[in-house]
């Protein structure tokens, strides 16, 4: 039998590695060509980090308005 590489006491979200596409788009501006030009994307996938990254900025903003 396999045994797991993670023992099970280790919390498994944490060992996730950061999204840096979309910390980069959250600290330098929601610009996707940035985005693109940075991390090498194409231009779908620098749109999505730039929506995700306003709709958890605007998220934020909503949550500090309660």
């Amino acid at each position: 039998m396999l045994q797991p590489l993670v023992p099970a006491q280790v919390d498994r979200p944490s060992l996730r590695p950061p999204h840096r596409q979309l910390e980069e788009a959250l600290t330098h501006g929601l610009d996707p060509l940035h985005l693109a030009e940075v991390f090498g994307l194409d231009d779908k996938t620098a749109m999505r980090y730039a929506d995700s990254a306003r709709a958890l900025l605007e998220q934020a903003a909503e949550q500090q308005l309660l």
